[in-house]
């Protein structure tokens, strides 16, 4: 059989050279021995691909035992492995997919891209998502020795359009609502825009009263989010509990059981593409149009990411106030001032 790769040198840095296609390729070492056995190795790998993958295994048993023999079922159990509850849960959810069969006891080192690609045809955006996590943490780790798919060969996926529920559908739902304290709740998360968690666990605690200030923790990042009691806000915590949790029964609830029953009243009322979650998104779009300040904003919803709250905001549409009204305000200000000044 015709030798495939030859040695060759330029300068002082050997070159192997392909003889069916005459392309040369640097071997990045001056050390003659050392070419020989790289062109060795490359010519082993052109005329015995079957056993490739065998003496691979071979060698990488050698710095770790374990590293031929892991399975992606390894690492989806780390992946699940956090102290946080919410976040365990979630991730235990998604993969019990069972797109996620595909690879589940597939060994890390046999895994190709076809692999992967057939994951990603038969699941959604939250897959996507969940693979890309799982692919990460093992190439992190060291238990994969090369992306399986490089980063910009990852489809490019497209996200469900998530929208802010409308004054007008809040008004519908709270008119239609019978019972008192689910009204409540979701005027709650109108006006202070929390996830539906953090909004169903605030007890008569997170209210301070001295200095009119409501503070809570987001459950999800540890972020604390304060805001100022308005009158409105006022009004409608005063209907509530003074003391413990705010809403008993809502807050024993999971937030699958309160996300089923807003998505059966929006169901009656023929509302769709909201969610409790939507509420997020209109107090980001309202704070937005009425010009309040994104650090003020980004906080009261705590985002740690400004890229997170703009996306949150995206919506809202703020109208720049008219110049000619700045002026006014400030060209009376300058000459009290200068006048100030002048006198001093």
């Amino acid at each position: 059989m015709k030798t495939k790769y030859w040695l060759c040198k330029r300068k002082e840095i050997f070159f192997s050279f392909d003889s069916t296609t005459g392309k040369r390729e640097s071997l990045h070492t001056s050390d003659r021995e050392e070419a020989k056995q790289i062109v060795r190795a490359k010519n082993d790998a052109a005329t015995q691909p079957a056993i490739n993958i065998s003496i691979a295994k071979a060698y990488l048993v050698g710095t770790d035992p374990k590293l031929a023999k892991r399975t992606w079922a390894f690492v989806i159990q780390e992946f699940c492995a956090v102290k946080k509850e919410s976040t365990r849960l979630r991730r235990e959810r998604a993969i019990k997919s069972q797109v996620f069969n595909f690879i589940r006891n597939k060994r890390l080192v046999e895994t190709t891209a076809e692999d992967f690609y057939m994951v990603l045809k038969s699941g959604g955006v939250f897959v996507h998502h969940t693979l890309r996590c799982l692919h990460n943490l093992a190439l992190g780790m060291g238990w994969i020795l090369a992306p399986v798919i490089p980063p910009k060969l990852w489809p490019k996926i497209e996200k469900k359009h998530r929208r802010a529920i409308t004054f007008e559908e809040h008004h519908r739902i709270i008119q239609a609502e019978n019972n008192a304290e689910r009204k409540l709740y979701y005027e709650l998360l109108w006006e202070i825009g929390s996830a539906q968690t953090d909004g169903a666990n605030l007890t008569a605690a997170n209210i301070d009263w001295k200095n009119h200030l409501l503070s809570y923790h987001r459950q999800k990042t540890g972020e604390l989010c304060m805001l100022e009691i308005g009158a409105r806000l006022e009004s409608l915590l005063k209907k509530l509990s003074s003391e413990g949790a705010l809403f008993p029964k809502i807050s024993a609830l999971k937030d699958k059981d309160r996300a089923a029953e807003f998505r059966r009243r929006c169901r009656i009322l023929k509302i769709e593409g909201v969610s409790l979650h939507s509420y997020r998104y209109a107090w980001a779009s309202r704070a937005k149009q009425c010009g309040m300040p994104e650090r003020f904003a980004q906080s009261a919803l705590g985002h740690a990411s400004l890229a997170v709250h703009r996306e949150y905001a995206r919506e809202g549409v703020a109208i720049c106030p008219s110049l000619e009204n700045y002026e006014e305000k400030l060209v009376p200000l300058h000459m009290a001032e200068k006048q100030l000044a002048a006198a001093s």
